[in-house]
């Protein structure tokens, strides 16, 4: 294991962990109501390894298969895995054997293999309902209509092995986050109206943390900011 590597990825975190203070202080937040989820999307579970030495308890993965190979890897591991990227029907009742949060969910027929996938655990797998923020119509980032949350919502209450912890979303590129993620907020505000304890608002990467932590975020998800450029996958 380089202590190369180890110091560069000490380096960035405390860069990140200041930012995040920063921007709560901003908000006259708490910074300890902010969860920093590091997406280690195609690096080794080397640098997973480095990264809970070095105090970080979230890594999150886009890929199931990648995602399924790094948390047995790692399963030695005081970590909680995160599955954030795109999520398929056919693979979902895997995804739930290892993720212990969901931040994608965005459509019904993810619920039942969700949760039959969460029979095998002890704990129920934690949801994130994933909304998009794009205008209707627009081709662009995935996740469900805003309109279509209260029936997720229900869907994921009523399934045994989920527990809805909130909602998830990334801001439409080309746009000013700031803007999308105050759409975000007012969303936010409706939907804790009939589910209060579903307080979780996953939202902010590497370029706009700072917006998403004002507007509310209790989780960022960033890859880039702690771990560097992104290698191919190969």
């Amino acid at each position: 294991m380089s202590a190369t590597r180890r110091d560069q990825l000490a380096g960035n975190l405390e860069t990140v962990r200041g930012r995040i203070a920063a921007a709560c202080a901003d908000a006259g937040r708490d910074p300890a109501e902010v969860r920093l989820v590091v997406v280690t999307k195609f690096f080794p579970a080397s640098d997973v390894r480095l990264l809970a030495e070095l105090g970080v308890t979230d890594v999150g993965e886009n890929r199931h298969q990648e995602a399924e190979a790094k948390a047995a890897e790692c399963a030695d591991l005081d970590l909680r895995w995160h599955f954030i990227g795109g999520l398929q029907s056919n693979k979902a009742a895997a995804v739930a054997g290892y993720a212990d949060v969901v931040e994608s969910l965005d459509r019904l027929k993810l619920v039942a293999p969700l949760d039959r996938g969460a029979e095998r655990r002890s704990e129920p797998v934690d949801v994130l309902l994933q909304v998009s923020l794009d205008p209707p119509g627009a081709e662009g980032r995935s996740g469900a209509d805003p309109g279509e949350l209260p029936v997720l919502a229900a869907a994921v209450e009523e399934a045994a092995g989920l527990r809805l912890r909130g909602l998830m979303a990334v801001a439409p590129l080309g746009e000013d986050p700031a803007a999308a993620f105050a759409r975000l907020a007012d969303l936010r505000r409706d939907f804790l109206l009939d589910r209060p304890d579903a307080s979780w608002l996953s939202a902010g990467m590497s370029a706009d943390l700072e917006d998403a932590v004002r507007t509310g975020a209790t989780h960022v998800r960033i890859g880039s900011a702690v771990l560097g450029s992104r290698p191919r996958f190969k």
